[in-house]
């Protein structure tokens, strides 16, 4: 096994450990906040921090990362996840909504540590490498997350009916420490570091097809988040009469077949030197299809049941090509020197495109219900693909990494 290989697998498996306790905790905080007698409304609240951070952690982490190692700032990942578990296992008299607020904040900014972090290793790790195997190593990580982050749903419903709230909390930050001291041990020292120390101007990306692609993915992840966070719960709960476990299975099912899907992105597009924008082009149009059909199926009348769940498996299969098509290119496109900037702005815009879906989802859907939110993600599905024209094609990516 060469050292790039086995460094990728510890890095993997970290992320997987992180990912796992990250959709636990969710689940355990809904469901256990909504047991003690929270509003919905805040319940939603206590989940607020935790997407504003990602925006402000994913701009300074990538910079953070630069300068200590891209190591450091996924360990310092877990270890904020640790604390972030160990303070909700204070008696419940403790757990107001801004205490809450506040641990969550803890977790936002470790999730998006150690992602940024995770995903700028691979880059780091293949080097000059932004062909097939760079398009593997990123599907394999990102897919494999997002279908672990839905078995954590189920993980953390298990874990709170097995232990109680607080004995699942410890748990889960017991089982982390323990990942987080053998990963440190075992990963080489300042890997993604640059070799002179980037000023915080840096930040911002001088190459343009990233800043494209970074406006892309807002819009993108937006269009996911519009009417999958809010409005679509809702709408299976209060129109559909699903209760509360069929909701949440059937949202952790989704996540599992997006990953999967994710993971199987190189062999469905069998891009033999990688795609290019002209790929992201593509499928963006192909994804537009999805939302546009299923809310002109509900103003005709169409039965709801059959629509939304038929469209969310459709909006799952394309929206993880996407998905997994941007978070190869940022890496393709990303200077090697500069590779921890370039995601960490570029997860920035992710973070933000899924804080705006998130407040957009509820405001359309009180206002115009579920069809509301799908012509709210037409709109931002077709300003994604707008943008993506702008990405260049595959005679630009050989350049982009002799530069790196």
């Amino acid at each position: 096994m060469t050292t790039h290989l086995r460094s990728y697998l510890i890095v993997t498996g970290g992320y997987w450990a992180f990912t796992l306790t990250d959709g636990a905790i969710r689940m355990l905080v809904v469901l256990h906040f909504h047991r003690l007698g929270y509003t919905p409304l805040e319940v939603a609240l206590l989940f607020v921090f935790y997407e504003f951070f990602g925006v402000v952690t994913n701009l300074v982490g990538g910079w953070l990362g630069t300068r200590i190692g891209l190591n450091r700032t996924m360990h310092i990942g877990m270890g904020l996840q640790v604390a972030a578990l160990a303070m909700l296992t204070v008696p419940a008299a403790w757990l107001s909504v801004p205490y809450v607020m506040t641990a969550q904040a803890l977790s936002g900014i470790a999730k998006d540590l150690n992602k940024m972090s995770a995903k700028a290793s691979v880059r780091a790790l293949t080097g000059a490498d932004t062909g097939a195997r760079l398009f593997r190593w990123v599907a394999v990580l990102t897919g494999s997350k997002n279908a672990l982050k839905g078995f954590g749903f189920f993980l953390g419903a298990a874990l709170l009916q097995g232990l109680g709230f607080r004995g699942a909390l410890t748990a889960m930050a017991a089982a982390l420490l323990l990942v987080l001291v053998a990963s440190a041990l075992a990963l080489p020292r300042g890997l993604g570091r640059m070799r002179t120390k980037a000023k915080f101007a840096q930040v911002f990306s001088p190459c343009p097809a990233v800043n494209w692609l970074a406006a892309a993915r807002f819009f993108l992840f937006g269009a996911r988040d519009v009417w999958f966070v809010v409005g679509l719960p809702v709408f299976l709960y209060a129109t559909l009469g699903w209760s509360f476990m069929q909701v949440g299975a059937f949202l952790a099912l989704w996540v599992i077949a997006y990953g999967a899907v994710q993971s199987m992105a190189p062999r469905l597009l069998r891009h033999g030197s990688g795609p290019d924008g002209r790929a992201a082009r593509r499928w963006a149009g192909v994804l537009l299809v999805v939302p546009l059909v299923s809310a002109l199926a509900l103003r005709q009348g169409w039965d709801p049941g059959n629509v939304v769940v038929g469209g969310l498996v459709l909006f799952a299969v394309v929206f993880a090509i996407n998905s997994a098509l941007h978070s190869y290119l940022i890496l393709a496109y990303s200077n090697h020197e500069r590779v921890a900037l370039d995601v960490g702005f570029y997860y920035m815009a992710n973070a933000g495109g899924r804080l705006a879906g998130t407040l957009l989802s509820g405001h359309a859907y009180q206002a115009h219900g579920l069809e509301g939110c799908l012509w709210w993600s037409v709109a931002f599905v077709a300003a994604a693909a707008l943008l993506s024209l702008a990405l260049p094609g595959a005679a630009a990516m050989p350049t982009r990494a002799a530069a790196g």
